[in-house]
């Protein structure tokens, strides 16, 4: 049997929750995955606070969201997830204290689980360019799909490498945000903010190859100006770009399948290891926060460390 569906919030909070989401799409410019990851935990949130007798976000106070989160863990949930939902609570109550819905704003007051830093898995530079330099050759006649194909393929990993972009913003490049001449990329990213990414010459090369040879045996209507295309003439989805990375990874024998996140967890590694200093690593990857950047640092770090006691006598 299925299960009942639940019951319909409040009028006052379900206002309160679609205002939240008009300001999270429209005016905070997040990414759809996580409009859908912040509604989908502020609806529990809400749900919860109607199933303890609130039906006006001015009840929200900090014994409900403690036993909202509280609940949520005695679920089961991992850490990650529900230190994601107690920020999406902090980001909703925030939210409804600046519009006036809720005299004080109680998420402050909201603890967060401590989420322990994993060190990524970083491919060495010899590693890399293997992969690279592996890339597998045109297939078929020089016009044919397969051999269109390769050539996107080529040029995804190694612009992916070269400028450390993501990969959703790898395929929302459109034709034209590739300066050639200046060997840079106009890249929009989380929040849409828009930046300006270096990239080297192989890049370049690979890149103007799928677009002179490649992009034209794909292309259809459905086009529009985007660079990187799938199959069938539409805009490159990730998940067929994640694939592609998986595959030439996997092609490399000893080579780590850590797919396009690997790829700027590499990008990012080896510019430090190069001298690049922090703050410029921290706008190559776009990041709001440099926080979010010393984690590659520690990277080093303990590459730096595994070095020397491999190769010291007396480490």
């Amino acid at each position: 049997m299925a299960s009942p569906l639940p019951a319909p919030l409040p009028a006052r909070l379900g206002a309160a929750r679609e205002a939240f989401r008009r300001h999270i799409e429209a005016e905070r410019g997040l990414s759809r995955h996580t409009v859908r990851a912040y509604l989908g935990d502020v609806t529990s949130l809400l749900e919860h606070a109607a199933a303890a007798g609130a039906t006006d976000p001015a009840e929200l106070g900090i014994a409900i969201l403690r036993a909202w989160l509280a609940e949520q863990h005695g679920s089961g949930h991992a850490r990650a997830t529900l230190a994601r939902r107690a920020a999406a609570a902090r980001t909703f109550t925030a939210f409804a204290h600046a519009r006036g819905l809720l005299a004080a704003d109680p998420g402050p007051l909201l603890g967060m689980p401590k989420i322990p830093r994993r060190l990524p898995e970083v491919l060495r530079q010899d590693q890399v360019a293997a992969v690279l330099e592996a890339a597998s050759p045109a297939r078929g006649a020089p016009s044919s799909q397969d051999a269109a194909l390769a050539l996107r393929d080529t040029a995804i990993v190694e612009l992916l490498y070269a400028t450390g972009i993501r990969v959703s913003e790898l395929c929302g490049l459109d034709v034209g945000d590739l300066d050639q001449g200046r060997r840079t990329v106009r890249v929009l990213g989380k929040g849409n903010r828009e930046r300006t990414v270096p990239a080297g010459i192989p890049a370049v090369t690979a890149v103007d190859a799928w677009t002179r040879s490649g992009r034209p045996v794909l292309v259809t209507a459905a086009s529009g100006h985007a660079l990187f295309l799938g199959a069938r003439g539409k805009r490159l989805d990730p998940r067929t770009a994640r694939r592609v990375v998986h595959a030439r990874l996997a092609a490399v024998p000893g080579t780590p399948d850590s797919g396009p996140h690997g790829l700027r967890h590499a990008a990012a590694t080896h510019l430090l290891e190069g001298g690049a200093d922090l703050r410029s690593v921290q706008e190559i990857l776009g990041h709001a926060s440099l926080t979010s950047t010393q984690i590659y640092t520690h990277v080093s770090v303990e590459r730096l460390k595994s070095a020397y006691r491999q190769a010291h006598p007396r480490a």
